[in-house]
């Protein structure tokens, strides 16, 4: 397995691990709801059902966001090589990687530190559809891309 397809797995089940995570918590609030209306009465248990909704609201609303990341990872084929930026590009730019996908937490692959961000990030925009020596500034950080996997 090379480098971009042991990244892109990774992410794949980090954002699947997410999403079962969210999911679990839902259903606890779910049975928690369920429990709580059994035994308890008043201002009390309509200040507990609420509190709980929202909290269930909230959770749905994290897994939709995860659900549209695992949906970016899952059209990215891995295994494609292009040469100029496109999503589903690993790039190489002042010795960081940088994975463009889903804006996703920083991971270590085999030891190397690999940042996923978005094609619509500012980093992220300027990199899209440019090719190995393309230089560019950002913040006043100036990146040179060093490669393309």
């Amino acid at each position: 397995m090379t480098f971009k397809q042991k990244t892109h797995q990774h992410y794949l089940q980090l954002v699947q691990d997410r999403i079962d995570i969210f999911r679990d918590m839902i259903v606890a609030l779910t049975e928690d709801s369920k429990n709580d209306a059994k035994g308890s009465a008043g201002d009390k248990h309509e200040t507990a059902l609420s509190m709980m909704h929202i909290e269930q609201e909230k959770l749905n609303h994290k897994l939709k966001e995860v659900l549209g990341q695992k949906a970016v990872l899952d059209k990215i084929d891995p295994t494609t090589i292009a040469k100029t930026i496109i999503v589903g590009s690993l790039v190489k730019a002042n010795g960081i990687y940088l994975y463009l996908s889903a804006a996703l937490p920083k991971i270590a692959v085999d030891g190397v530190n690999v940042i996923a961000l978005s094609p619509q990030s500012p980093l992220g925009n300027k990199l899209m559809g440019n090719e190995v020596g393309f230089s560019f500034e950002i913040n006043g950080t100036k990146y040179i891309i060093e490669e393309i996997l």
